[in-house]
Order: structure tokens, then sequence, then C-alpha cells
């Protein structure tokens, strides 16, 4: 298995950004692909791929390989994505600490796990499945989630250092969600942070939501918010193996100088406190 690379600042890939991102190539340092959106998919899809990979350095990201569902994950699917990785040569792979699908039910959505430790058991135990059947990195993100599930026993902070840890595996750090996580369940996000091992987050996700009836939306609509850069800025100078910083951005689509604004500014932002941000490394 290769070291992974520093990358510096990048984007999550959409098609609505499509030719915004290849004309402004030698501004995004990486792009980072929804798994899903090139497995099983027409043709067209898979040259898309390859292309950007042409282009730039690649990360893949998942939602569907459930880790936290009580049985192992689907051979066949993690099979694709491995396919699909020798494909477009990836970094690393990463999906979310939480569950899809029980059998019989794919959910559809990002669904809280309990913190017990009968769950840490089958989180890590799948992490490391997943992980010995790829040739690459493998990183689980922290979800953002509006409620506890009532029988944990665990805090989230807690959960999460027992499953990366027991999986030896890397964390890929949604600040974004941590932040809204803090505000819709009333804890603090900075000694959340200081609870959680920073030495294995690989890579760190950034976006913006809004409030609707008094709930912190996880909705990628909007800017990075002014909090999320703090605590950025904060705790990256702890993050000894932070290779890759990234804007995701699902809806509301600004014009492309404003979010390659926005991209640029967190690089500038950035410099002073990790390194890798300045000077950028450009596309391929």
């Amino acid at each position: 298995m290769h070291e992974p690379s520093v990358l510096g600042v990048g984007l999550g890939y959409r098609q609505e950004l499509r030719e915004a991102i290849l004309d402004a190539a030698d501004s995004i340092d990486f792009l980072e692909l929804i798994t899903d959106q090139y497995i099983d998919m027409p043709p067209h899809k898979a040259v898309e791929a390859r292309e950007l990979a042409d282009r730039f350095p690649i990360l893949l990201h998942g939602v569907d390989l459930s880790l936290g569902t009580d049985q192992p994950p689907d051979t066949e699917y993690v099979k694709k994505i491995q396919r699909l990785a020798e494909r477009i040569d990836p970094e690393w792979v990463s999906d979310h600490l939480c569950f899809t699908q029980v059998p019989g039910l794919n959910l559809g959505q990002l669904t809280p796990l309990a913190f017990t430790p009968e769950t840490t058991e089958i989180a890590a135990r799948n992490i490391r499945l997943v992980a010995q059947e790829l040739d690459r990195p493998f990183a689980v993100e922290n979800i953002s989630y509006y409620f506890r599930v009532p029988w944990s026993t665990m805090s989230e902070a807690e959960f999460i250092t027992e499953v990366v840890t027991r999986a030896d595996c890397h964390l890929l750090l949604d600040l974004t969600n941590v932040l809204n996580n803090a505000t819709n369940l009333g804890f603090d996000a900075a000694d959340f942070l200081d609870r959680i091992p920073l030495e294995r987050v690989l890579q760190i996700h950034l976006a913006g939501g809004y409030w609707q009836d008094g709930v912190l939306l996880d909705t990628h609509s909007h800017p990075v918010p002014a909090q999320v850069l703090e605590l950025l800025l904060d705790f990256v100078p702890r993050m000894p193996a932070l290779k890759a910083v990234m804007i995701e951005r699902d809806q509301n689509f600004p014009p492309p100088a404003e979010l390659l604004a926005e991209l640029n500014g967190i690089r500038q932002a950035l410099a002073p406190a990790w390194p890798p941000a300045s000077p950028r490394g450009g596309g391929r």
C-alpha cells in the first residue's frame, strides 16, 4: 500500500461545476469523486472519471458501505470500488461512519449509530474487512446527525476514537459536521476535537448549511462559515498526517469566480499553519 500524497486544497467534483473546474484546473489541487456515481453507470461516466484523473489527483468518497450494519460489507460492492480504484488510481478511498442499510432494506440516508462498545466492534470489523480488499489507504468520516441514539453509552468522541483505533484506519474529519452536531446537540466543538485522535486525520471536509426551525442543517449549500474556519485554523497544526482539505458544495452553486475565491481564501488562511497549503500544488 502506498503512502498517501500531500495534495493541498481541493473541491468535491459535482457535474454542475464541471466546466468551471476544468477552466480553473490550475487553481484546484485535487478533486474528490463520489464513488457511487461511477459504479454501475453508463460508459460515459467511466470516460469522465478517467479524464478527470488525467488532469487532477483524485480521491474516492463513497456513501453506501454501511460500515455500522451488523453484517459484513457487500463483497461485490467492495470489489466494484476496487475495480474503479484500479482504473483511476485515487490517492485514498473513504466512506462514512454510519449505516445506510439493514438486511433487505436500503435506508437511502446516512443514519447515526448507537455509540456503544458493541457497535464499535461491528464498525471496526467492517472497516478492517474493507481495508483488506483495497490496495490503498481507507478513511472514515464523522457524519452530521440530529439526535443521539437513546441507548448510546459512549460520547461520539469516545466512539470515533475507539473505532478508528481498533480498525487502525485514517479519519476523514468533517469540521462542518462537528460544528453542526455541537450546535444542535449542545456540546463544545473544540472539546470534541480535543478528545479524538487528530494524528489519524488524513483529510478535512468543509461546507456550509443553514438554519431551519431552530436546527442547523448540513446542506452543503452555502459558503464555509467563519466558526468552521476558526476550528480549522486552530486545530490543523495538531494534525501531522493531514494531506488534503476540501470544500463540498452540492446545491445553490455560486458563480465560479466566487467558489474559486473561497477556495483560494481557505488556502491563504491555512498557509501559515499548514505549509502544504502554500505554495499551491496545482493540477496534474
